[in-house]
């Protein structure tokens, strides 16, 4: 499975490749420069650029597993907790939330990299608060993830998980 980052479609010079229409389109017209992390809360824009991707990969204008990771920040409630899982890249926790009465949407917290308590951290009902990487492999396969607190030269921005006004890293 192949992910563009931003930062990884300005190397390869794969902007241009978008812009004449040939492969992906970010839901918003920008380029990576431009590209930023909502200050605050912004789920009118999660709820566009979710519906964007819907309709691009219905449209088989998106290739399985083949995307452009977004920088969210969205508040919701949690519908579901699931136990954690080590995966190659650590012990990583996750959780369904709802996002303006839309589909649940899976958030996935690398727990070896957060600075916070034992898991699970979070309960249905809580509310919460999400900066992260949103993922797109297909209608069933989103979410968002790179919610800690580290960056990368893929991944410029440090993502969080708030619950109930109490913010993990």
């Amino acid at each position: 499975m192949m992910r563009f980052s931003w930062s990884m479609m300005v190397r390869a010079g794969l902007l241009g490749l978008l812009a004449s229409g040939v492969g992906l389109v970010p839901a918003r017209a920008e380029t990576a420069i431009e590209a930023t992390m909502p200050a605050q809360c912004d789920n009118q824009r999660f709820v566009q650029d979710q519906a964007h991707y819907n309709q691009q990969f219905a449209h088989k204008q998106i290739p399985y597993g083949q995307h452009l990771d977004m920088p969210e920040h969205i508040c919701g409630t949690v519908v579901h907790v699931y136990r954690a899982r080590q995966s190659r890249s650590g012990q990583h926790g996750y959780f369904l939330m709802s996002v303006a009465g839309g589909t649940p949407l899976r958030i996935v917290s690398n727990l070896d990299e957060m600075r916070a308590p034992a898991w699970p951290w979070v309960k249905v009902g809580d509310h919460v608060e999400v900066q992260g990487r949103y993922y797109y492999d297909g209608p069933s396969r989103q979410g968002l993830d790179w919610t800690h607190h580290g960056t990368s030269r893929q991944w410029p921005w440090p993502g969080f998980v708030s619950v109930n006004g109490q913010r993990y890293q």
